[in-house]
């Protein structure tokens, strides 16, 4: 894909409009909304490091705190006060039935809840344990060892509680495949990506760590495991598919795999070796998310490197600082968030008021404008002729721009004055020329590769989570829309059409567009509707009055919006489930994108926000609303319920400040309000 400079050279300048002031005699309703903003502002200016930037945890589930249990005895360096504070975490998250679910109000999950369990025994506790006793029943009332994932396989397996048969097969040899191949890594999203290039390593050496006795997990075979307990099972309607096809080519595998005679093992091994090591960021971890770090570390261990190698060391300390302590509980993070909770906060304190040059935006969008990535990484195998400029989502990452960050930080910049002007707008054309390349050529984005699309990856047996593509979506394209709106850009420029074809096609039937990376259809309808009026689309075009009708639809009693990680798997559940601020601040942020006037929906909406706002100027939540990977992994980020409410009270004053300046206006004139909306905007 070639660059595309020419159309980031033609960026306008767009400064932020001031915002209107009310007439003199003011409002009960927005005093209270301007109370509400207040404070949160104030939270913010409390809450941002000496550095510029915001940071909150990032919470996942079970199998975060049991894999780094899994990882300090792997490598042999177990820190017991660590442990038995981790182990207090997972014991304060256990469901009544003994299990651990996948978020706060699902039922409960086989492997997360095995991890746990066997994380548990390894950290010393007894079998007999009451909490291990429920765990132990709901493991074997649902199948046992023989139904767990294969991640879960994996782990149990280097300690030899799981049979390596019961692994699918994945030769390292796969590394040597050209990026022209049809099958490659480069195939895979980032993620999986980083993640099978350690793992394969893994599963080449076959690691043993021995743990003590009585430590193991044996007792959660229902019966004397057999091969056909543990075996993939196949589709038993359908003779001729892909699952069964990669199915009998995982047998052939594991029968190749036997032989002694591997004359590309080496040079395969070696190669991933290389391709690690190339990888590690400088802050020794490898793409800022967990799976790949520990599974790197550990791999270099099975590959002879020594515990005091500097990617050893460095790579330990990376995975260490992903451990946080949250109140009296300590647990593992996925992943860290500082640049998407900057960007983010810094929008909300723009969206609320704040003037472009206060102090604190200042300090963000220098330290927003210093984490630039300036190199290329491993999008670049797709696009050679495309100049670097992206942002990553945590401190670290240069290999992993996402597109996402990316777009938020550049509207962000637009609009702070910061106090080298010339810096910021070369950053802005760089990121802007990148991210907008990024473009797959159905018209939509991904996250972090283009064109990322072979289904093929996601029927293999490795692939049980489905979470092997980085496939173009709703909210990734409706977020890059608003970006070009932001800049000026309209309907008829080229990309933009391809956008908005792109997300028409892919509408849901009932108005709403699914998300793919925060829960779920509100989120994708939030982000596409805010797309569609910065670029300038007709509002009142009936795929968008479907969207904002289905928006309404949705609201709860309480003026609210919430929707269940659910619907992932149950699109019926669609905008249904009770109230968190940050869906409801969607929703409202939705809607005030997709009409002009403040209905009553709208109107609830706000009050709910003000309603739930605590003293110190922060909203509660404890519902996951973030998405790691649908129907499988979903996050709870800190400072969503915070920052996105911000946006949407700011933005509902804007627009109601506005509407009375505008009020006031046709009074003076003698003219009747019945006709100011008669023209839309």
């Amino acid at each position: 894909m070639p660059p595309i400079a020419e159309e980031a050279r033609r960026i306008p300048s767009v400064p932020f409009p001031p915002r209107p002031t009310a007439p003199a005699h003011g409002d009960e309703f927005l005093a209270k909304v301007g109370y509400t903003i207040d404070r949160a502002q104030k939270y913010f200016e409390r809450e941002q490091h000496p550095e510029g930037y915001w940071h909150r945890p990032l919470e996942a589930n079970a199998t975060m705190d049991a894999q780094y249990i899994f990882f300090m005895h792997f490598m042999g360096r177990v820190d017991v006060e660590r442990q038995d504070r981790i182990v207090a975490h997972l014991l304060a998250t256990q469901l009544p039935d003994g299990s651990w679910s996948l978020y706060p109000g699902a039922p409960g999950h086989l492997s997360n809840t095995i991890e746990a369990y066997a994380a548990m025994k390894m950290a010393g506790r007894a079998a007999d344990d009451p909490a291990l006793t429920r765990a132990r029943d709901f493991i074997l009332k649902n199948g046992g060892l023989a139904k767990a994932q294969v991640f879960t396989r994996c782990f149990l397996a280097y300690f030899g509680q799981y049979p390596w048969d019961g692994l699918p097969a994945m030769p390292a040899e796969i590394a040597l495949l050209p990026s022209w191949f049809p099958i490659n890594i480069y195939e895979m999203a980032s993620w999986a990506r980083g993640t099978v290039m350690p793992l394969v390593v893994l599963m080449a050496k076959r690691p043993y760590v021995p743990i003590p006795a009585g430590r193991g997990v044996e007792e959660l075979w229902v019966r004397p495991p057999a091969p056909e307990d543990y075996a993939f099972l196949a589709d038993p309607e359908r003779i001729f598919c892909w699952r069964n096809f990669f199915l009998g080519l995982d047998r052939v595998l594991k029968l190749l795999g036997r032989s002694p005679i591997k004359p590309l093992r080496e040079r395969a091994l070696r190669k991933c070796a290389d391709w690690i090591l190339a990888r590690q960021d400088v802050n020794g971890g490898w793409g800022g998310i967990q799976p790949a770090m520990v599974n790197s570390v550990m791999a270099l261990r099975v590959l002879g490197y020594a515990d005091d190698h500097p990617a050893v060391v460095k790579g330990i300390a990376a995975i260490e600082d992903f451990v946080i302590e949250e109140g009296e509980h300590i647990f593992f993070q996925p992943c860290v968030s500082p640049t998407w909770d900057t960007a983010l906060a810094a929008k909300g304190l723009l969206d609320s008021g704040m003037a472009p040059d206060a102090p604190m935006l200042q300090k963000a969008a220098d330290w927003l404008i210093a984490h630039q990535i300036l190199k290329p990484g491993d999008w670049s195998v797709k696009n050679p002729d495309l100049e670097p400029g992206g942002w990553a989502f945590e401190f670290a990452n240069d290999w992993y721009p996402d597109t996402d960050d990316t777009a938020v930080i550049l509207m962000v910049l637009n609009r702070i004055r910061t106090g080298d002007e010339r810096a910021k707008r070369r950053a802005i054309t760089r990121g802007l020329n990148w991210t907008l390349g990024m473009q797959s050529h159905n018209g939509g984005w991904g996250a972090f590769d283009t064109d990322n699309l072979q289904e093929l990856f996601n029927k293999i047996p490795f692939a049980d989570m489905e979470a092997m593509l980085d496939q173009p979506t709703a909210d990734l394209t409706g977020r890059h829309l608003e970006l070009m709106g932001e800049f000026g850009y309209d309907v008829e420029m080229r990309r933009a059409k391809r956008g908005l074809a792109f997300l028409k096609r892919i509408q849901e039937p009932n108005g709403s567009w699914w998300g793919r990376w925060g829960v779920n259809y509100i989120y994708g309808t939030w982000s596409v509707l805010s797309g569609l009026r910065a670029i300038g689309e007709d509002l009142g075009a009936p795929y968008v009055r479907r969207a904002v009708a289905w928006l309404k639809s949705r609201q709860n009693e309480d003026g609210g919006w919430g929707e269940t990680c659910d619907s992932y798997a149950d699109p019926s559940l669609a905008g249904k489930g009770p109230s968190t601020p940050s869906q409801t601040a969607w929703a409202l942020l939705a809607l005030l994108a997709g009409e002009d006037e403040l209905g009553p929906e709208v109107v609830r909406g706000i009050d709910y926000l003000t309603r739930r706002q605590q003293d110190d100027g922060a909203w509660d939540e404890l519902h996951f609303t973030g998405t790691g990977f649908p129907r499988h992994f979903y996050l709870r980020y800190y400072m969503y319920r915070n920052y996105f409410p911000l946006m949407a009270l700011g933005l509902f004053r804007s627009r109601a400040e506005a509407h009375l300046v505008r009020q006031a206006a046709v009074g003076t004139n003698g003219h009747g309000a019945a006709g100011e909306h008669r023209n839309g905007r």
